[in-house]
């Protein structure tokens, strides 16, 4: 599994019209299903006068969640060009949603194809793609003597600290690139001089 991914950079929207229909598409980062659904089910309600909202999704760095749904289109001509484009263009973490107002013109299968498969590509081409690091949750537990200067040094690293508890001793949980959690859980209690307990979460 790779260390490191592309995703999109943010949420995009472009609109082409082919032979007399509209096809409105929108790009955008996401993490999981929960979320994709979600904007797929917030562009349905905004554009209740669309013909069809077809989407496609894929998460995780392997690409493990694959999904795409043609909302009425002829089988295999909308989602499936759409899902294959997110997949040439190897992003992950990301959802497209195409709207599409028929205004007439039957395109035919091949025409359906072109159109939802292109418009995705010419939007992503618009939006870009950023590359996202695996990490995981390295939960850090330290005495309050430690606990203020490592969060200072850990931050001034760049790393991301995602939360600081306090009770008997000082819990610290940390974002750290997956490939380097070996080489900063030994860092910290270097830095500790070993009173640090340091604990990767699943997941």
């Amino acid at each position: 599994m790779p260390d490191s991914y592309p995703t999109v950079a943010g949420e995009g929207v472009h609109e082409v019209e082919i032979n007399r229909s509209r096809f409105r598409c929108v790009v955008a980062p996401v993490t999981d299903e929960t979320t994709a659904r979600a904007l797929v089910a917030r562009l349905r309600a905004e554009h209740p006068t669309a013909s069809h909202t077809c989407h496609a999704y894929v998460l995780g760095a392997d690409a493990a969640i694959r999904r795409c749904d043609d909302d009425g289109e002829p089988g295999g001509t909308a989602g499936a060009p759409m899902l294959r484009m997110l997949l040439h263009r190897g992003v992950r973490d990301t959802v497209v949603v195409v709207t599409r107002w028929f205004g007439g013109t039957k395109l035919g299968a091949g025409g359906l194809i072109r159109a939802y498969g292109g418009v995705v590509g010419e939007t992503l081409d618009r939006v870009g793609t950023v590359e996202r690091r695996r990490t995981r949750t390295l939960r850090i537990t330290v005495g309050h003597d430690r606990a203020g200067r490592l969060e200072h040094d850990l931050r001034a690293e760049g790393l991301t600290v995602l939360g600081v508890h306090h009770a008997s001793r000082v819990t610290i949980e940390l974002a750290v690139p997956e490939a380097e959690l070996e080489e900063i859980g030994a860092r910290i209690a270097d830095a500790t001089s070993g009173t640090a307990r340091t604990e990767t979460l699943p997941g």
